[in-house]
Order: C-alpha cells, then structure tokens, then sequence
C-alpha cells in the first residue's frame, strides 16, 4: 500500500495518525508511507526523527479574533491546495488519510479534486473546524465516540474509536525504575497535553509540597517549553519531573491515576487500559470539546472531572487520595473506563482503508 498520511499541530492528531501508519506497516510490510505535516509545529521535527518520509506545508489556522488576518490565512490555504496537489500527484498513493489539524483540509481537497480515495478521522466529541468543513470531500468518516456521528453525513460514518488506543494495549510495559520510581510504591502521573500549559503549571507547581508526605509516587511531565519552570522547586524523594516521553504509553501502562487534560488522545489511552484518570478540561479549544469529552467518561463513572479554576491545591490533593484510598470507588472507575474503550480500533480503521481501495480497484 502506498499511503500519505496528514496530520498536525498537537499529540492529539499526530498519534492517532502514527497509530495508522504503524498498523499498516505492521499489515504491509512493504508498504510506503509519505506523512504530509506543517512547516512550523512539532510534527515536522518528530516525524522525520522516527523515519517516516515527510513534507511539510506552510498553513495555519482561521484566525477567530481578527478576520483581517484571515486573507492571509486563505492565501496560504490556495498555496497550500497547490502544493498538496504536487506532492500527491509525484507519491501517486492508493489512500490518502486526514487525521486533524488544519493542514488536512488543503491536503484531503487536493487529493478530492485529483480523484484519489479519502479517509479521515476524528478524535473529538465534537469534530473540529477542519474535518467539518472537508466532510463533503471525504470518502469516509472514522470517528472516536458515538455521538459525533450527528455532525457528518450518515452514509460516510464509520464508528472505529481512536487509533491510539490499539497501540497502548498492544505497547510493552517499561519498569518503573528506568524513570528513578520504585516499583512497589502507587503511581499518579500529572500531563497537561503534549505541548504543556503555563496555567497549570503554576498551579502543580503549588502542588509539589504536598506530596512530600504522601506514599505514592508522582511524575510530573511538563512539556518541553515549561521544563525550565521547575528549577528551582524543591524535589521531594518521591517526585520526578520531566520535560516529555518518547515511550508514554508504556509507562502509562504502570500507572495507577493520571491527572490529565481531556484531550481526544488521553480519552483514548486511558479507556484502553482502564485508568482511572482526574481530567482537567483545557478552557482554551474551540467548542469546550475537552470538558464534552470528560463529561461522557464522568456520566459513565470512568474519571472525576475538575475545572481548571478550581484546581488548587487542597482539591487535587483530596481527590487523588480518595480515589487511590478507596477499592470500591478505584475499582469502579477502572472497570467503566475499560467499557468504553475500543480494543481494535487502528485495525477497524485499516480495514476501512483497504475497503476504499478495493472499492477503487473494481471500477
């Protein structure tokens, strides 16, 4: 199989995107993948470090607060169409996959108008800009929960779940020990998004005293651009910081509670596993889709949702110990969490790839 894979901006659609490729390497071994990212955002560095053929785009977003700016957004979206169109037409591939960010929607038109077969995914619960507006140019919708099957025509929807969450089963777990924590002792691992927050991180910094005292471990992953935040806070015996894993899944997978923002991807990786999670809805996206996303996991018993104006420190600490103190309730929120993942879903969406293609095939 030949495939372009387009994906940008955050974790949240760059993982689910990985997701796919490693399924289809894995299904295919001579397969060939062209991931399509931007020129700017992180993908363009951590696509091509893992040695995937990449090409990047110069795009950005719809500015919502000046629409002046805009006509220079939609200049490098007609830019954009135009050099999607180049690049498709020189890989020549059998599919090509948008997995959210902006940068999918001049990359899913080009190939449209060229007449290759489209796929693209959702993450959210309630789909963003991009994928709406290409809905009418996607041969199918893959979508992570079941409601979000309202906003697309029905004919194109198919209810996969997120990629990510395949991979986090199917992942090895990494000794707690290669990131200085002990193995005998619970762990709460505190991740505010792939990129990190200025906002929380203020308020964890406010945390870390507090667990001096405690017999749990907690590591904290910053985000690279807040990592210089933490030098001069003091380190008990039982925090570690750090700026990002390479292997998160892995070592989610010897965790005991994540405190978390409620982004499509932890959605995904949490419910796979069943861990039990504290979520910490952004207030920054477009349609509150984090704080909808948690809410269908907390209606289900799966987490605790706390809003970011009321986390301090008193309230994390309190709900952290009654969550990893109390079985019943630990119990409870892990076996909900794991009725609402989907165990195949990088296989479920593979399977509608090769449908598309084979449908192509037969004309």
């Amino acid at each position: 199989m030949r495939a372009i894979v387009c994906a940008g901006g955050t974790g949240g659609h760059i993982y689910p995107a990985l997701a796919i490729i490693h399924k289809i390497q894995e299904k295919e071994k001579t397969s060939q993948i062209l991931y399509i990212g931007t020129t700017d955002r992180m993908e363009k560095d951590m696509i091509p470090n893992l040695g995937i053929a990449y090409v990047g785009i110069e795009m950005e977003g719809i500015n919502r607060k000046n629409i002046f700016k805009n006509i220079s957004v939609l200049k490098k979206y007609y830019k954009a169409i135009a050099q999607a169109k180049t690049t498709i037409k020189e890989f020549a591939p059998d599919i090509v996959i948008g997995v959210g960010g902006y940068i999918t929607a001049p990359v899913i038109i080009a190939a449209h108008k060229l007449g290759y077969k489209t796929i693209i995914h959702e993450q959210n619960s309630i789909p963003g800009f991009s994928n709406r507006f290409i809905s009418k140019y996607a041969d199918k919708i893959c979508i992570s929960l079941p409601d979000t099957a309202s906003y697309f025509p029905k004919d194109k929807v198919i209810y996969t779940g997120n990629p990510r969450s395949e991979e986090i089963i199917t992942s090895l777990k990494i000794p707690k020990r290669k990131f200085n924590l002990s193995e005998n002792k619970k762990l709460v691992v505190m991740v505010m998004g792939s990129l990190g927050s200025i906002t929380m991180t203020q308020k964890i910094k406010e945390l870390i005293p507090l667990f001096a005292k405690k017999d749990y471990e907690v590591l904290i992953i910053t985000g690279k651009d807040y990592y210089d935040e933490y030098k001069n806070v003091e380190l008990s015996n039982n925090v570690v910081v750090t700026p990002f894993l390479e292997n998160f899944i892995q070592l989610l997978k010897n965790a005991d509670l994540i405190i978390s923002r409620a982004g499509a991807s932890t959605i995904a990786e949490i419910t796979a596993i069943g861990l039990p999670a504290i979520l910490v809805p952004s207030p920054y996206v477009t349609h509150n889709h984090q704080y909808l996303n948690a809410k269908e996991l907390q209606d289900y018993g799966a987490v605790k949702i706390i809003l970011e104006e009321d986390f301090t420190k008193d309230n994390v600490i309190d709900m952290i110990d009654s969550i990893l103190s109390n079985q019943e309730l630990y119990q409870k929120m892990k076996q909900s969490s794991l009725k609402l993942g989907v165990k195949n879903s990088a296989t479920k969406f593979y399977e509608e790839i090769k449908e598309l293609i084979k449908d192509d095939d037969t004309k």
